[in-house]
């Protein structure tokens, strides 16, 4: 009867498959690159100490506008900053970009693009693939086509590209299955806001309740 060879040398490979960021392994941690949300706290709550940096981000709030862009404005400044020269593309925001708030916060207006379309997917997709972007935010509506098979496509564009996509959506698709990298809650407070992470590889599950003096104390 052979003998099975025990080689103490061979590398764990069902662990080394298990740390690739493409598992997901319920709140286990699997190892992958993130960006820093420019606020400690924050990068302490999320899995791997930030956003993901090859990944697609949902935020989720009730309506448009109660401050959510606030989380991103940081890394907007920071990858504003990096060379070589990138876009920041905005797909369908509900509002226009305040210029005099972004360039108080260091964020480069020559660096922004904003694109409007009926076909905000298509756009976000493109923009990914581009190799010209930076980031992508972009506002999804209801009624947008946004199936799990079209957010699984954006989500491995991502992938390929290297690049971070966040997609501001409104908080009854937190009933609806995503494909999303991450997924969190955001309910606006005084002067701040509250932060519920509702899918992600590990971190922190309790809310976390942010003070934007202290977001603007870090991103300057």
């Amino acid at each position: 009867m052979g003998q099975a060879n025990c080689d103490t040398t061979a590398e764990p490979s069902l662990e080394r498959l298990l740390e690739h960021p493409a598992i997901w392994r319920g709140r286990s941690v699997a190892r992958a690159a993130t960006l820093s949300t420019g606020f400690t706290r924050l990068d302490v709550a999320l899995p791997g100490g930030g956003w993901p940096a090859a990944g697609l981000t949902e935020i989720l709030t009730v309506r448009s506008g109660l401050g959510e862009l606030r989380l991103l404005v940081p890394l907007l400044a920071r990858l504003g900053a990096q060379p070589p020269p990138r876009w920041a593309v905005w797909v369908c925001p509900p509002f226009e970009p305040y210029a005099p708030a972004l360039i108080a916060a260091g964020v480069p207006l020559e660096r922004q693009l904003v694109v409007r379309s009926a076909e905000p997917t298509w756009v976000i997709e493109q923009s990914l693939d581009s190799g010209g972007a930076a980031l992508v935010l972009a506002w999804l509506a209801p009624g947008v086509a946004t199936s799990v098979t079209v957010l699984r496509r954006l989500q491995l564009a991502t992938q390929r590209s290297s690049t971070p996509a966040f997609l501001f959506r409104p908080l009854t698709e937190s009933m609806r299955t995503s494909p999303a990298e991450l997924r969190l809650i955001f309910e606006p407070q005084l002067m701040g806001g509250c932060v519920r992470l509702l899918k992600s590889r590990g971190g922190e599950r309790r809310p976390l309740e942010l003070r934007w003096q202290e977001l603007n104390d870090v991103a300057t």
